[in-house]
């Protein structure tokens, strides 16, 4: 893989996590990410175009707005570099292969509705069923130019049994889970399906257990009770991220230690999804 590849790949996810940024900001209150042109949310000064150029209009500006001074949040160059960052990690991880595409509009809806729920504990239907239907659409012309049907059929196993299982778990008892994290389930299931089972298994163990342990250090520093709220998509999110990116390594150590293969499936087709 060429490094120009590695570079397009980045350039791309800084522009993709400037848009995300702005729709973390408008999707939750219901605006269009369309428009009005990006402005200014203290003096509505429309922002130049010099002065949206990713991380760079941001250092430059000295973190404040040209017109007014107020601060601009860290949250923005941070979305943006972390945006690259993992594009060009799957980059890497998948190559210029089919699925790159959908892995790469996934990870991008993730990052958005982990900021939403971090800042507002909101999972907006608005960002999960777009994010899902592009994903799909990109696995579906995956599987058509590869052949590999039987991956959209775990695919699409994997994202009605994700949803179902939450499903049951939010109508058991709704304090737990709110309807948003269903909505995710389903997304991680057909984001993390193609991959196989097992990425999706380690996705949801690790968000949760990162969820808890986050909870169990807030409460150690005095800064979080059993009562307190976290948002638990976020760890979900991360949790998938982290099965993209590692978890093929991980789910094989798992068989090979325990002689288990994912959800029964042969091991000829395990090595296929790796």
């Amino acid at each position: 893989m060429s490094s120009i590849f590695v570079v397009i790949i980045g350039l791309l996810g800084l522009a993709v996590g400037s848009f995300l940024n702005v729709a973390v900001s408008r999707v939750p209150a219901g605006r269009s990410v369309v428009r009005p042109r990006s402005a200014c949310p203290r003096c509505a000064t429309p922002i130049a175009a010099r002065d949206n150029i990713p991380i760079v209009s941001w250092l430059l500006l000295g973190r404040r707005c040209r017109a007014c001074a107020v601060p601009i949040p860290a949250r923005y160059p941070l979305m943006e570099a972390l945006t690259a960052t993992l594009f060009i990690a799957e980059a890497l991880r998948f190559g210029r292969s089919e699925v790159l595409p959908a892995q790469l509009v996934f990870t991008a809806g993730l990052l958005a509705l982990a900021a939403c729920d971090a800042e507002q504990f909101l999972l907006p239907r608005r960002l999960i069923y777009p994010t899902l239907g592009l994903t799909a659409a990109c696995l579906l012309a995956a599987a058509a130019a590869t052949g590999q049907w039987h991956r959209l059929g775990v695919t699409a196993a994997c994202g009605v049994g994700a949803f179902a299982v939450f499903f049951a778990l939010h109508r058991v008892r709704r304090a737990w889970l709110g309807f948003g994290d269903v909505r995710l389930a389903g997304l991680l299931g057909t984001g993390l399906g193609w991959l196989g089972p097992g990425h999706l298994v380690f996705a949801l163990l690790a968000g949760s257990v990162a969820g808890l342990l986050v909870g169990i250090a807030l409460m150690a520093a005095g800064r979080a009770t059993r009562h307190t709220r976290l948002p638990f998509g976020a760890f979900l999110a991360a949790g998938a991220v982290a099965a993209i990116l590692v978890g093929a390594p991980v789910v094989h150590w798992y068989e090979s230690v325990s002689g288990l293969y994912v959800m029964g499936a042969p091991p000829a087709m395990v090595r296929h999804w790796s």
